[in-house]
């Protein structure tokens, strides 16, 4: 591994300067040659202001004479602290007079390591040389995205099998909630990444969940009712007949009844014919049966009975893309949901 690298730039500003923006000069010190080091301490670039830059907004100023990183950027490190004027912590609205001594200190942008590899203990359920089945625990989110840059499955997949660097998404071809448990299906190959994608347009991917629901829904039934962005929450989606509404349909069925104290509960096993974001969350809570613990769609009062929402992907079956067998894995519900199973007098079918 290389070794960490200082690196000062220095950067003066004279009143001759082209479009008071262009370097008079530039000093480089540098401990050794820069590299792809991720733990590489970043350059500092310092910039002495003439009158040039009297009148301007700090971040203005510094995205004129540092212009290969966005204004926005700028703005977060000034905010971060990551910006000194005359050794004081910068803002991003103040004046410049035109003497001021500006030290940055850039870092990186959140997603720039999204696809790091990092060591993170998986559960495998299955694995050949075309696929591997993981058992994803909660609280693990599939995919970097914003706010969620590291410790992902995706991160993990990368370091047990670098080969998945040149396979799209890391081989991921669908994903779990963050707080959901279960089967998830990667795919090793571009080849076996191509044939599952296809298996999940043409809804022959059989899904089964395990939901334990706040209510008494009727034994089985069908809800097939198409899904989009709710149109006042963008974090949520909803049912929906919008033009740009895509279609959804979940089978369930109603297979334990018990109490969470006075509130009666259900456990039902969800089939799903398509994969749209919170569709099981979202689909229940139209029939008027919110998750347990669904911090989102759920009952907000009754929060305290789980720590996250109850929903599990205990089955998952496909067609083997290699050796066109079916194949069909299943997992024992989490440990948490079993215990809350426990506490709200259901047993699990046999």
């Amino acid at each position: 591994m290389a070794k960490n690298v200082k690196q000062t730039t220095t950067v003066i500003l004279t009143d001759s300067s082209l479009n008071s923006s262009f370097i008079e000069a530039i000093e480089l010190e540098n401990d050794e040659e820069l590299s792809a080091d991720p733990d590489a301490v970043a350059e500092t670039i310092e910039l002495k202001l003439t009158s040039d830059a009297c009148g301007e907004r700090l971040d203005k100023t510094i995205s004129k004479l540092v212009p290969e990183y966005s204004r926005s950027r700028i703005q977060q490190w000034i905010e971060a602290g990551f910006v000194s004027v005359d050794g004081q912590p910068g803002k991003t609205k103040m004046t410049m007079l035109g003497d001021e001594k500006i030290l940055i200190q850039p870092q990186a942008a959140p997603d720039e390591h999204a696809y790091a590899p990092e060591v993170i203990d998986l559960d495998v359920v299955y694995e050949d040389e075309a696929l591997i089945v993981i058992n994803k625990p909660a609280g693990m989110v599939v995919h970097p995205a914003a706010g969620n840059w590291s410790g992902t499955l995706l991160n993990a997949l990368l370091y047990r099998w670098p080969q998945l660097a040149g396979v799209p998404r890391a081989g991921i071809v669908h994903r779990l909630d963050k707080d959901t448990s279960g089967l998830m299906v990667v795919a090793k190959t571009l080849i076996a990444h191509t044939d599952l994608v296809r298996q999940l347009q043409e809804r022959t991917v059989k899904r089964e969940y395990y939901a334990l629901v706040w209510g008494t829904p009727n034994l089985s039934g069908t809800v097939d009712a198409a899904m989009a962005r709710h149109p006042r929450d963008r974090i949520k989606m909803a049912v929906s007949k919008s033009i740009v509404a895509k279609p959804a349909i979940t089978h369930y069925q109603r297979i334990g009844v018990g109490m969470l104290e006075k509130f009666p509960v259900s456990l039902v096993a969800c089939q799903l014919e398509t994969g749209r974001t919170h569709q099981i969350r979202v689909h229940m809570q139209s029939l008027g049966f919110a998750l347990v613990g669904d911090p989102l769609y759920g009952k907000q009062h009754l929060a305290r009975f789980f720590s996250r929402q109850a929903l599990q992907a205990r089955r998952l079956g496909l067609i083997h893309p290699v050796t066109g067998d079916d194949c069909e894995w299943q997992v024992p519900v989490a440990e948490d949901f079993s215990a809350l199973l426990t506490q709200a007098g259901i047993s699990l079918p046999e």
